[in-house]
């Protein structure tokens, strides 16, 4: 079993090498912009031709999510770019490993599990699992935590956030599960538009062949996990682990017997949670309520 006290990190502790990927990224990014400008067409033009949304259209254009080497070969396909775009896949699967240490350093050792999971399970009691937070409500989440972050470390976050979604897209994905308590889900982080691009983000990761999501409502009269949030995660190969967060101290478990105890336990969560069909009408019903 490994404790891990956590710090927050400072911005000295995000690892070497990270500028200069950051760098390479934000070029990319500003090439595919040119690119797209250049044929006169909008973000959500682009993502829609090439398949992939508005915002992660803007949020590679920054550099605050990594173009994946697909996104390069579609546009530069799209946009006739000569080859120009298409021909950097090989380096952004090389910095892609090398931006994963953008984590604080008590986050590491789950961010690499995370990165191989064949199964992934999350309850959520607190907040919107980071795994399906959008870029603006990751922002606010970074942005309003207290002892302040400066504003490049919430950047580093973020993007780190951001990038960690490719366990979405690889093949093939893990099999994953969220179960969220109703009251996060009423909580309008960061005002109303931000919650609202974040619920119809929820609705799309719901919506994943590789995906469960369930809302655990607040008139349930039993509770079998009060004692706050967790994470199941079983690595290629090797066997479940579990990880615990809470004020910013982490604990990563992988003793069987505690482990086996909280694999239980989701189960009876999940037991109590409504379905995913009806937990997406529910979400689809918050969207209404506005």
């Amino acid at each position: 079993m490994t404790v891990q006290p956590g710090t927050g990190g400072s911005p000295g502790g995000e690892a070497d090498g990270t500028d200069e990927v950051t760098d390479l990224f934000r070029a990319l990014g500003r090439q595919i912009r040119v690119a797209r400008e250049r044929a006169g067409l909008s973000q959500r033009e682009l993502g829609d031709r090439v398949g992939y949304g508005e915002e992660t259209i803007s949020s590679v254009e920054r550099a605050r999510r990594t173009p994946q080497p697909e996104l390069l070969v579609a546009v530069d396909r799209l946009l006739d770019c000569g080859g120009l775009l298409a021909s950097a896949a090989e380096d952004v699967e090389r910095a892609k490993s090398r931006r994963r240490v953008r984590h604080p350093e008590w986050f590491r050792d789950y961010a690499r599990l995370e990165a191989e999971a064949v199964e992934l399970h999350d309850y959520s009691s607190l907040a919107v699992p980071g795994l399906l937070q959008t870029e603006a409500h990751a922002q606010v989440v970074f942005g309003t935590r207290r002892p302040l972050l400066d504003e490049a470390t919430v950047e580093q976050r973020v993007a780190a956030r951001l990038d960690r979604q490719q366990v979405f897209t690889r093949w093939p994905p893990p099999f994953t599960t969220f179960t969220i308590e109703e009251s996060v889900l009423r909580r309008p982080l960061g005002g109303w538009d931000v919650h609202r691009q974040q619920l119809e983000a929820l609705l799309k990761f719901g919506g994943l062949r590789s995906v469960e999501l369930q809302v655990l409502p607040t008139d349930r009269k039993e509770h079998t996990s009060l004692g706050g949030p967790f994470i199941l995660l079983t690595p290629k190969g090797r066997p479940q682990v579990a990880y615990l967060e809470v004020q910013h101290v982490s604990r990563l478990i992988t003793d069987p017997d505690e482990v086996r105890i909280l694999a239980a336990r989701y189960g009876s969560i999940r037991a109590q949670a409504l379905t995913p069909e009806e937990s997406l009408a529910l979400i689809k019903t918050m969207l209404g309520d506005r």
